[in-house]
């Protein structure tokens, strides 16, 4: 076994994003422009076989988490095919897919019988006037058919995550609670970040977490931090104190986790970055198509970890947003 990958401040990375598109098939108004989105060339996209390749070599390195993202996933075609792939790989013992949920019902069958059992699923609301304002799109129902679906065919933990934006989702907050109590389903709230491909950013548009813990804590009842949470999750979670369900927050803005961040990640055309706000990337893609050997990946990939800044400064003055948008670098 090698040595972990550690960077200058003593922080452990065994969690790896890999992101198989930046194409996506909704329109979230905070992410992406209704039209005119310049891709990347399909040629430039990573195949199967190099995600594969580099994941193995990343397991070498104590990676034993991988996160599928996009863009939007499912629309790479036969991505249970990739699931299959990296299931297989000796110590990744843990994968799981964040998607919105549009193509979920025709693909959960095949995505569980290829190993797949944690999924996170993007729904900001259960309006579905509200949904088609939000994404541009009017597949609210298809959805909650894949939630449905993914519930009956046994997958576990599922998630919510529902980005939160002040003036446009407080109605929601409390009934995507309802609904994950009744569902035994996490709803995850996320502060809306500077990740946006418009510019639409603001401080304050961010509906912070702690004034939607008071939302729900009027609309439902008390909640309590869950005890001995893992120091490396990125959400702060909490559970109702009637024992029926559980919340998190994903509080990049209010309260970042930086400091325990255990994350690296791999956009679709073949750059490794160690945030997702990063400046700069590296890239892998020459590695892996110009023959490179392992040892030279591996010292790649040591080199990115070492570099990691403490962490990003969105509260700071020199905030820098990174020169890509948040569906060009993977969720």
């Amino acid at each position: 076994m090698e040595r972990p990958l550690i960077d200058t401040y003593n922080r452990i990375h065994d969690n790896l994003r890999i992101s198989v598109t930046d194409r996506c098939n909704i329109r979230c108004y905070y992410c992406m422009p209704e039209d005119g989105v310049e891709f990347v060339p399909r040629a430039e996209i990573l195949t199967f076989e190099e995600i594969e390749r580099f994941a193995r070599i990343a397991a070498k390195l104590g990676i034993n988490k991988i996160r599928v993202t996009g863009g939007e996933p499912l629309v790479r075609k036969h991505l249970d095919v990739l699931i299959a792939k990296l299931a297989s790989i000796d110590g990744i013992r843990d994968i799981a897919l964040t998607t919105n949920g549009v193509l979920l019902a025709e693909q959960a069958e095949a995505l569980y019988r290829a190993g797949l059992r944690r999924l996170n699923v993007h729904l900001d609301t259960l309006d579905p006037a509200l949904f088609q304002r939000i994404t541009r799109r009017d597949d609210f129902h298809r959805v909650m058919a894949g939630i449905m679906k993914a519930r009956e065919l046994g997958f576990g933990p599922i998630k919510i995550n529902a980005v939160a934006v002040r003036d446009l989702v407080e109605d929601s907050i409390v009934p995507l609670a309802r609904f994950g109590r009744e569902h035994d389903i996490e709803i995850r709230y996320i502060e809306f970040m500077p990740l946006d491909a418009q510019g639409l950013w603001q401080k304050d548009r961010v509906l912070l977490a702690d004034d939607i813990l008071a939302m729900l804590e009027n609309g439902i009842g008390p909640l309590d931090p869950v005890p001995d949470p893992d120091p490396r999750a990125p959400a702060l979670e909490y559970t109702f104190r009637d024992g029926i369900g559980k919340i998190g927050f994903i509080a990049s803005v209010s309260r970042p986790f930086c400091l325990n961040c255990n994350r690296i990640r791999l956009t679709a055309d073949g750059n490794l970055r160690y945030c997702l706000f990063a400046i700069e990337e590296t890239d892998i893609k020459h590695l892996l198509r110009g023959g490179a050997g392992e040892t030279e990946i591996m010292d790649t990939i040591r080199a990115v970890v070492h570099a990691k800044w403490l962490g990003h400064e969105i509260n700071r003055g020199g905030f820098v947003p990174p020169p890509r948008p948040m569906y060009a670098i993977g969720g």
